[in-house]
């Protein structure tokens, strides 16, 4: 059976390493041990002015944050110059709209945004394309470009920040190429954690779960959890996908003998389950704290799926699936994990085509679905009937992810290409 390795995940070249992998015989746990000389941020300075002052010699590091910024209004003004654009086509007009309630909040950057996170009801961090990190401390009403001192701006403009996640103050900001950055004090220090390249796949999401402990996933199905910050990291599945499917291809599974070794739309509920998509979106997967491996699950479809998630981030209160051509089917309740197929019904949703890139449920009854050519819809039943939301209907672009923070009152942010951020306002 092919295992997942432990082996030099976080390290330094110049890093001492201790590695225990897992074997048939041995216990259901691995663990690697790294001793690292780690890169300090003690400070962090904005964008604009990092790269504006080039010629001048930062100021001496210390334990308190020093912002640098710069009037954003140039770019606020060209995000409203950009709102007032032509009309992008919509789905129909028989849709069109009965609802608007999201209202664009201006960001410090036309880039495109891909997470949003806070620790607290004020304090929060959003990560986008081009080293896109802003700052807001008033609930997200306003947004200060934030950079990190350790990375330069030439360098900084290559990343593409995908993931970012705060609980208690310490916080984690994962990037591609890859780069995963680490804070224990709200963001007023940062660290720059080293990943090796024989981490099995690329990471993909990084989850805070509290002091110096995270949850890692990587483009492979492997699962890492530490305890300390980075220096170690226990692997949580024994088997990698491949070896699994090597397993079950003749039990059924269309599409699994043309996996290529990579699972796409990795997303984990509130209790730790995991559910991905294959590469090709042909079948996807599951996975529940203490399994030993993935269990792979029939589409139940001809079309090629774009996104899954959790209804009302639940894995046992169901699934919801995207398809090609704008298609949204969820499954009922109470769902049977082991079942090789599920039982999906689709939606009432008029998109005239748009994809449906991602789904949210406020509530159990309200039900929030975005795409592309920024369309929203919304639902009050569950997820049976949607409706029309024109909230961003004269933006021109693409919304991307949509989440709602139960913990602060649930408040709730849309987000998408050209620095677009829309705020819930019901």
């Amino acid at each position: 059976m092919k295992i997942f390795k432990s082996a030099a995940f976080l390290l330094l070249s110049t890093a001492t390493v201790t590695t225990t992998a897992f074997a048939p015989s041995s216990s259901s746990s691995s663990s690697i041990t790294t001793s690292t000389n780690r890169f300090s941020c003690s400070r962090l300075m904005s964008r604009q002015q990092q790269q504006h002052d080039d010629g001048e010699e930062n100021a001496s590091c210390d334990d308190r944050r020093t912002f640098m910024t710069k009037s954003t209004s140039s770019v606020v003004g060209a995000a409203a110059c950009m709102s007032s654009m032509a009309n992008l086509a919509s789905p129909t007009a028989a849709n069109a709209a009965a609802y608007s309630m999201w209202k664009q909040v201006a960001v410090p950057f036309p880039d495109t945004i891909y997470d949003i996170d806070f620790d607290s009801p004020q304090h929060g961090y959003l990560v986008g394309a081009r080293g896109a990190f802003a700052e807001t401390n008033d609930g997200g009403k306003t947004w200060e470009p934030r950079s990190f001192s350790n990375l330069d701006a030439e360098e900084e403009i290559n990343y593409r920040f995908q993931v970012v996640s705060f609980k208690d103050g310490e916080g984690w900001v994962l990037g591609k190429p890859t780069l995963l950055l680490h804070t224990k004090d709200a963001g007023k220090t940062w660290e720059r954690i080293p990943l090796s390249p024989k981490l099995p796949g690329e990471p993909s999401s990084i989850l805070a779960l509290g002091p110096s402990k995270a949850e890692m996933v990587t483009s492979t199905g492997a699962v890492y959890i530490t305890e300390n910050a980075g220096r170690n990291w226990k692997a949580q599945v024994k088997e990698t996908i491949d070896a699994t499917l090597n397993r079950v291809s003749s039990s059924g599974v269309t599409g699994a003998s043309y996996f290529n070794g990579a699972i796409i739309n990795q997303v984990r509920d509130k209790d730790g389950a995991y559910l991905a998509v294959s590469s090709r979106g042909n079948f996807f997967l599951t996975w529940e704290p203490g399994q030993d491996f993935w269990i792979p699950h029939n589409r139940g479809t001809s079309r090629r799926i774009q996104n899954m998630g959790f209804v009302e981030d639940d894995i046992h209160k169901g699934l919801w699936m995207t398809l090609n051509g704008g298609k949204l089917l969820i499954s009922p309740k109470e769902v049977d994990l082991n079942a090789s197929s599920f039982e999906f019904n689709e939606a009432d949703i008029k998109t005239g085509g748009y994809g449906i890139t991602d789904v949210r449920y406020r509530n159990e009854k309200e039900v929030w679905a975005v795409g592309g050519s920024n369309t929203m819809y919304v639902s009050f039943d569950g997820g049976k009937k949607f409706s029309f939301d024109k909230s961003a209907n004269n933006i021109p672009g693409n919304l991307y992810n949509v989440k709602f923070f139960k913990e602060f009152d649930n408040m709730g942010w849309a987000l998408g290409s050209n620095g677009l951020l829309l705020r819930y306002v019901g």
